[in-house]
């Protein structure tokens, strides 16, 4: 998780092509989603955890289809070689800074915590893309991200709609 959170491109080639490293990745989904259920906790409860856990790994997925969709149709390049478990795994990994989410416990740290969390995990998903996707631009890949983003946001303003408040 070290080596996603510190935006080292070659862990993101080495989870890409290892189909064995799918089961580490839905392991960070699932630290980086309970870290944000247990920074949430205070606002939604033990119920609200286990709820938050279970949005975060179907947006995870959801995520992963739609990058994959707009980096190998949309924004392709001659390069450009990629399926869904290498998009899971990559993106999986690029959680790993969600997990400062768990610092929201303390109140005062609640806004600070989801914020940097929340662009770092940009950060890593840009870093991600471009290896999944074979791209030698990260401009490239942060469209992919641009383009996805509104259905992404749209994906987790539902999840807090249905699953109560986040500590901000």
């Amino acid at each position: 998780m070290w080596r996603a959170a510190r935006l080292e491109g070659a862990l993101y080639e080495e989870v890409e092509a290892d189909p064995a490293a799918t089961r580490q990745a839905l392991a960070v989904v699932l630290l980086s989603a309970l870290a944000t259920g247990v920074g949430a906790i205070g606002n939604s409860g033990l119920r609200g955890v286990a709820l938050h856990v279970g949005a975060d790994v179907a947006l995870w997925v959801a995520w992963a289809a739609l990058t994959l969709w707009i980096g190998t149709r949309l924004l392709p390049t001659p390069h450009t070689r990629a399926d869904l478990g290498q998009l899971l795994r990559t993106l999986g990994f690029a959680t790993a800074p969600g997990a400062l989410r768990i610092l929201a416990i303390v109140p005062p740290l609640g806004a600070a915590a989801f914020t940097v969390a929340g662009l770092w995990t940009l950060a890593a998903t840009v870093v991600a893309l471009r290896q999944a996707l074979d791209y030698r631009s990260t401009a490239r890949a942060a469209a992919v991200c641009a383009i996805g983003l509104p259905v992404y946001a749209l994906g987790q303003i539902v999840s807090l709609l249905l699953l109560g408040p986040w500590p901000l």
